[in-house]
This record gives structure tokens, sequence and C-alpha cells, in this order.
């Protein structure tokens, strides 16, 4: 294995020594699968099942933490399949929806809140909405406790997302959402639940001494964040945060990131 630098490589075997204390933490979309046109093709890499089975023998636990529906993530990844092949004593997280929704491939069945109550509200009003901003070609994607407009099939995906986020921002806003942007995509949805949420409950949850998380994009920055904020409350010896994305980098400039315990 080549490393980037010296550092990368301390932080890689610290993770190793630390493994069967460890969650790894997966996004989705940019991480696990590609970023496609059609978000319901972005089926994971065809070896990456047999690759999380084997990481999960490994650590304390796996967790998958998307955007995505809980479900849709289920069967993109063929992540049941992965959950029934693990065995007991290993567990298979997918938090979907930022959180919001969860399943185990202990329980095995996806646990999920009721909509916002805005949602149906702001739904009915964006067609409206984007023929009047010039974007009837954006694709909307309803994910059922959030919407996804989706740039990146129009003729001009950066303007285009340059020009909605604003618009969309304020639209969200007059029915109590709030926005996430992406590569590509505006995600509205209610607040009060993200990625590093998810991380601080998870870690409590299986008593972690340590957390990795990867991730590709801005709806990651909490989970790395949050990762970073262990440190302090804990060991700052035990965990730190690599290449962190930050709320000001474009969200067009894919950047990966991993958390890993340091000796």
């Amino acid at each position: 294995m080549e490393f980037g630098s010296v550092e990368g490589e301390q932080r890689y075997a610290a993770l190793v020594r630390n493994a069967p204390d460890a969650v790894v933490g997966l996004d989705f979309d940019g991480t696990l699968a590609p970023i496609v046109d059609d978000p319901s093709s972005a089926h994971i890499h065809d070896e990456a099942g047999e690759v999380l089975v084997a990481l999960a023998q490994q650590v304390r636990a796996v967790a998958v933490i998307t955007g995505r529906p809980a479900r849709q993530a289920l069967d993109l990844g063929g992540l049941e399949v992965v959950g029934n092949a693990i065995g007991a004593g290993k567990e298979l997280f997918v938090f979907g929806q930022y959180g919001n929704e969860r399943w185990t491939s202990t329980n095995r069945r996806v646990i999920s809140p009721r909509p916002p109550a805005g949602l149906a509200s702001f739904l009915r009003e964006l067609p409206r909405f984007l023929r009047r901003a010039g974007a009837e070609d954006a694709h909307v994607e309803e994910k059922g406790l959030a919407v996804a407009v989706h740039t990146r099939r129009m003729a001009d995906p950066e303007r285009a997302e340059d020009v909605l986020l604003p618009l969309l921002r304020d639209l969200a806003g007059s029915h109590d959402l709030v926005v996430e942007p992406g590569r590509n995509v505006v995600e509205i949805r209610s607040a009060g639940m993200h990625k590093g949420l998810v991380v601080e409950s998870l870690a409590q949850e299986v008593g972690a001494k340590a957390f990795c998380f990867a991730g590709d994009d801005l709806g990651d920055v909490e989970a790395f964040e949050a990762v970073a904020g262990l440190a302090e409350e804990a060991c700052p010896r035990c965990w730190s945060a690599r290449r962190r994305p930050s709320r000001a980098c474009s969200s067009r400039s894919p950047t990966s990131s991993c958390t890993a315990p340091t000796a």
C-alpha cells in the first residue's frame, strides 16, 4: 500500500492497531458508489460487498451513512446480503437521509420518522418555482423525508446550481425546511439531523474507541467535525482528522477524507 505522507501511514497503522474497537463509517455516493447522472443507477462496485464483509470481521461495526433513503442504499448496495454474510457478533448499520432512518443487520427493518410538515407544500410549489427560474430540466428526486433537485443533466450544471441554490434556500425557509448543497444537487430537508450526530451517537452506542469516516461531499463535513470533536472530549491522542472538507469549499470539488486514531 502506498501512502501520500508519513502522517497518513502512521494514522493508518494506528487504526489497524485499534481495529477491534473501531467503527468504520462510509458515505454512499462518491465513496461506495460513483457519482452518476441517474441517482437510481448508482450501484456500488461489484467487489465492494466482499470487501465490506471482510472489513466487518476486523472492526467493531461498519456503518453506511448517506443522504439517500435507507431502503434505496440497501437495494443499490446489496447491503442486506452483506448484513447476512457478516455473521453473529458483528453489525452493519445503514443510516439513511442523514441519520433520520436506521437499519441494522440485526433488526433488519428500516426505522423512519414521519415526513416533515412543510415538505408536501414545498413539493406542490416546486414545479412552478423551477419554471419561473428557467430550470424545467432540473431532475427532481423525491426521497420521502426530503427532495433533491439535481442539475447535472442540465446544459450548464454548475451555473444552474449557483443560480438555484439561493432561490431554493429562500423557498425552503418559507416551508421551515433547510437546504444541503452538494455536487450538482441541492437537497431540501428538515433541520435537526446530520451525519455528525450519527457519528457521535453511534460511537457512544457501540463503545467505539476509534472511528474512521470516509466521504466526498459537503454533506459529510459534520461527520468529520464530529470525529474531531471526539478527540477533544475523550483523548486527543486517540482521534484525529485529515483533510476535512470545508463548508467554504466548492461543492463541485470532490474531497475524500478519513478520520482515524493515532497512537
